[in-house]
């Protein structure tokens, strides 16, 4: 399994921009697809965005589509979800994923960070 941490989460006025970074370890992790899911109060867990092993494939949620971009460094092991022009709605639990196949890292992933907080203002 790949072990993950997030950060560049924080509080935020409409209309701004955060950085999420992920962090993740593990000899395989160039071989797993990698996600970001949110959680606002009261509500499911959600999908964000996700990104194939590779790099050439990314996929959005409807809402992020437009505002978010998913995105990885593979020298640094690193995953980032760059999000701009955000919206009180965009409140919540960021978390990020990853699992071998890319199909599942959208739906159930195997394997999650502990996640960051991002609030939006307005």
């Amino acid at each position: 399994q790949v072990q993950l941490v997030e950060s560049g989460g924080g509080l935020v006025q409409a209309g701004g921009s955060l950085r999420l970074s992920c962090a993740a370890s593990g000899r395989t992790y160039s071989a797993y697809a990698m996600g970001w899911f949110r959680q606002a109060p009261g509500k499911e867990r959600e999908f964000v965005a996700a990104l194939s092993w590779s790099g050439s494939s990314t996929y959005y949620a409807d809402s992020a589509k437009g505002r978010f971009t998913i995105s990885r460094d593979a020298a640094k092991k690193t995953v980032y979800l760059q999000m701009n022009s955000l919206k009180p709605e965009d409140t919540a639990v960021y978390y990020c994923a990853a699992d071998r196949f890319e199909a599942r890292v959208r739906g159930s992933p195997s394997s999650w960070g502990q996640g960051t907080q991002v609030t939006v203002s307005s």
